[in-house]
């Protein structure tokens, strides 16, 4: 049975101008370079200073965007047609104002400028082809090699079986192969740096490392039998079960086991963390004689500005006697495009405002630290709090806070380092759970390696210490902080 009835509902929708500030607001200041390039590539009316004024190349492109437009513009009747046209030339008195009207430039003037240089380093890929070019093979086992190293994946393994590769290549690109040959191919690039690449799994990955090591030397064939027959028990340290399997003393399975836990279970990442390391840092905090000072990184404020080429068509436009189609809809794109460039560059003042000004509150609560460097002096504090300051919205600060790192005089942090709960003393004072962190980490740093802590142990010694916690809270933060429990920690 079909109702008819009326409802009343609440909806917030979000403008296309407050998307757009949203999405900048989380980009940290790599990405926004990258995101301002792409709107520079696709808004021929936005440029920034080292943009040249549009040339004959950029008019023929708007003349062949517009064309489609025209081709599929109809005709509607006369009256609405003057309608539209005086609409359309009293709106474009809005587009010929003073050439400062134009002159936008998001870069705040009393801002001073800090240039932070990029770094460059060669890919997995890019590595493990130069070897491959270095040495003297055939071409045929090159092509096998250069395929099987594209499918290497990130951390350093070669995942996708063999057979399944000679399938892909046989049908994609019309090279028959099979097994055996991928596999003698897989053994030039085994041979490669950084040592264990190509692996197919985390055994294979950790014997090439001890192939390279050295065949005859003992200790080493031992760790290579820990590895290949008795990995479970070397994971939960059941060492005492491996002394009896092996039929060795502790001083050997200790060297053997020493040997295993100093060779790389990931080596493809040892060039990814070449790149991952080096961070561009989002602001600078400086102390000037007991007064902090943040400083915005310069790539966050870029010199934008709308291209006054365009202004000149509109110019034309309006001083002409004779107004055909194909201007007018020029005209009408031009208009489009100069309103998304000031629309944008509106968004990028907008970031770097919200930015600043939510840096500059941080710093403010957590003065403490920016001039000692001290982290047992972070003050308690949480998204709620630097929103409430700045009266903005949770969600706000969050995308302010996310993938964002300040430089200071004692490093380089990110700014989720700022931000933590509070943990009550017995004498009442609320401390950051930070600094209970830092001192969970002291204490499981200097336990015996023999006979590790038990988190029930951890949280009598924090109480001790004055710290009311929880032994489900010791554990979140050992967690927290990548620490394994006490029987993982264990050495012989």
């Amino acid at each position: 049975m079909l109702k008819q009835g009326l409802s009343q509902k609440l909806l917030q929708k979000l403008s296309p101008q407050q998307i757009q500030f949203i999405q900048l607001l989380q980009l940290n200041t790599a990405e926004l370079e990258e995101r301002i390039e792409e709107e520079i590539t696709d808004n021929p009316a936005l440029e920034n200073e080292k943009t040249d004024d549009p040339g004959e190349d950029a008019q023929e492109s708007l003349e062949k965007e517009t064309e489609s437009e025209i081709e599929n513009d109809i005709d509607g009747s006369e009256e609405d047609d003057l309608n539209y046209e005086d609409e359309f030339e009293e709106n474009l008195s809005d587009y010929l104002g003073d050439d400062d009207d134009y002159a936008y430039s998001s870069a705040d003037a009393a801002e001073e400028k800090k240039d932070i240089p990029f770094a460059t380093v060669n890919t997995l890929y890019d590595t493990l082809m130069e070897q491959l070019d270095s040495i003297r093979i055939s071409d045929r086992e090159k092509e096998l090699a250069r395929h099987l190293i594209g499918m290497i994946e990130e951390d350093g393994y070669l995942r996708r079986p063999l057979k399944n590769i000679a399938y892909d290549m046989a049908f994609l690109n019309q090279i028959q192969t099979n097994e055996a040959e991928l596999e003698k191919a897989l053994h030039i690039i085994q041979s490669f740096d950084p040592p264990g690449i190509g692996a197919r799994n985390l055994v294979e990955c950790l014997c090439i490392q001890l192939n390279k090591k050295g065949t005859h030397n003992p200790v080493v064939q031992l760790a290579k039998k820990i590895i290949t027959h008795h990995m479970d028990d070397l994971a939960k340290k059941h060492y005492d079960k491996l002394v009896k399997s092996l039929k060795v003393d502790k001083d050997k399975l200790k060297e053997a086991i020493d040997i295993i836990t100093h060779l790389d279970p990931k080596p493809g990442e040892s060039q990814v963390s070449t790149k991952t390391q080096y961070i561009i840092p989002d602001f600078i905090v400086t102390n000037n004689d007991g007064e902090l000072q943040v400083i915005l990184n310069s790539k966050n404020a870029p010199e934008l500005r709308v291209n006054r080429g365009y202004q000149e068509t509109i110019r034309g436009y309006q001083e002409s006697n004779v107004k055909n189609k194909n201007l007018k809809s020029q005209v009408q794109f031009i208009k489009q495009k100069l309103d998304s460039a000031k629309w944008f560059i509106d968004a990028i003042k907008q970031r770097q405002q919200t930015l600043l000004y939510t840096m500059r509150t941080i710093v403010e609560y957590q003065q403490d630290f920016f001039l000692t460097g001290d982290v047992e002096k972070l003050e308690p504090m949480i998204l709620k709090d630097i929103a409430d300051k700045i009266g903005m919205d949770i969600s706000t600060v969050s995308r302010v806070v996310s993938s964002k790192y300040v430089q200071t005089e004692f490093g380089i942090y990110s700014l989720k380092e700022f931000f933590s709960e509070g943990i009550q003393t017995e004498s009442g004072e609320e401390v950051s759970n930070r600094e209970v962190k830092q001192i969970l980490k002291d204490i499981i740093g200097k336990e015996s390696k023999r006979r590790p802590l038990t988190d029930e142990k951890l949280t009598s010694m924090l109480n001790e210490k004055g710290y009311n916690i929880a032994r489900r809270t010791v554990a979140k933060y050992r967690e927290q902080l990548n620490i394994p429990v006490a029987r993982l920690r264990k050495e012989i």
